[in-house]
């Protein structure tokens, strides 16, 4: 076992912040960092796969393992259950590994109640003009479907001033440097504190 005890970085973001780009590439190229895998009951997508992107239950699976307190936090999203399994997490840490969570406003608030040292960090859109183009240019989303994005995209974005940290991704390559001095510092102060 390691004797240092990682720590636990939880990513929010509205759709379409760009955040998933923000984590892969952190976890490629920041050493230590190991991004959790959660569990959902939404059928999974073409190209995900199984303990790679999610872990894929059933409804009845899911919440039995809701009723045994598996998950570190768990969330409802667009009728679906997301849920981030707690034991893999604490192996993680114990290993001395950073661990890097993707959740929504709700998931991060839960992990921050059960886990108080964890660090919250929003990542925002440079402006919502941006982000409507850059869900446009999914064309992933019908009219009403991109207003209802938008809706809850502002609804999150007013959240921000729960969270440790707030990273403006205009540009990938900036708000990664950012990232990666945020974890950094948070890594460099856990040793002055342990010193």
């Amino acid at each position: 076992m390691s004797a240092r005890r990682g720590r636990i970085f939880v990513l929010s973001a509205p759709s379409g912040a760009g955040k998933s780009s923000l984590i892969d590439r952190a976890v490629r190229e920041i050493p230590g960092m190991w991004h959790s895998v959660s569990a959902t009951t939404r059928p999974p997508r073409q190209y995900e796969r199984e303990g790679v992107h999610y872990f894929f239950l059933d409804r009845g699976k899911f919440h039995e393992r809701l009723k045994s307190d598996h998950f570190l936090e768990w969330a409802q999203v667009f009728g679906e259950y997301y849920g981030t399994p707690a034991e893999a997490v604490d192996r993680r840490l114990e290993a001395g590994d950073d661990v890097i969570m993707d959740l929504d406003v709700q998931g991060a608030l839960q992990v921050k109640r059960r886990r108080p040292e964890a660090i919250l960090i929003f990542i925002m859109p440079p402006s919502l003009d941006e982000l409507r183009a850059r869900l446009k240019g999914r064309g992933a989303e019908s009219g009403v479907q991109l207003e209802k994005r938008l809706a809850e995209a502002e609804e999150e974005m007013s959240q921000r001033g729960l969270y440790d940290h707030v990273i403006v991704n205009e540009e990938l390559e900036a708000a990664l440097r950012e990232l990666a001095a945020v974890i950094q510092g948070r890594r460099a102060r856990m040793e002055e504190d342990r010193a």
